[in-house]
């Protein structure tokens, strides 16, 4: 794999699980254990898959700026 592939798919990585466990948590708290849950599960999970990868992209960026300012002050 190349280098340059390294962040995306490294953050696909991360947004997948992420997203996994607050679609369930969010489904399982709003609708509960009904007849088409699971159904419901992969239809939140499908919308907020590619919100959360793009919106990694931009807020990673950010993040890391901030965290740098706050850890390391010049």
């Amino acid at each position: 794999m190349k280098r340059k592939h390294f962040k995306y798919i490294n953050t696909l990585f991360v947004v997948i699980p992420m997203t996994l466990i607050m679609a369930f948590v969010g489904l399982i708290r709003n609708y509960g254990f009904g007849e088409d849950w699971f159904l419901k599960f992969l239809k939140a999970w499908s919308v907020m898959l590619p919100v959360a990868y793009a919106a990694a992209f931009m807020i990673i960026p950010s993040a890391r700026k901030f965290a740098e300012k706050v850890i390391l002050p010049k």
